[in-house]
């Protein structure tokens, strides 16, 4: 899914948690990284949202959240960062971003003992 300025803040403050992909057409790095990134979408899609941000058209949301290098991965919950993971990390280190981020998740919304 493309985000953009219109449609960012819904997304990112949606019921599911939303993986950012922060990449531009001239990024090598980003390229090689993409097909990791529609593997976990595909896997994990029912559980949370996936979206890529445009560095170079998009440029209002990549400065908002300091994104300096890409591929910068990061993991939106009530419209917030939570977690982050930046360059190509290889498709283990992704889906610990992604798995940590909904158990995260998960245990935020169990009450405490």
């Amino acid at each position: 899914m493309k985000l953009t300025d219109s449609n960012f803040e819904k997304l990112s403050s949606g019921d599911k948690p939303l993986f950012v992909d922060f990449w531009a057409v001239w990024c090598g790095p980003c390229m090689v990284m993409d097909p990791i990134v529609e593997k976990l979408a595909a896997k994990y899609s029912d559980r949370m949202t996936f979206g890529k941000v445009n560095v170079d058209e998009e440029m209002n949301i990549s400065s908002q959240y300091q994104v300096f290098s890409i591929p910068t991965f990061m993991v939106f919950k009530g419209g917030q960062p939570m977690d982050a993971v930046i360059g190509a990390v290889g498709e283990a280190s992704l889906e610990r971003l992604v798995r940590s981020s909904l158990d995260g998740a998960a245990g935020a919304a169990r009450p405490s003992s």
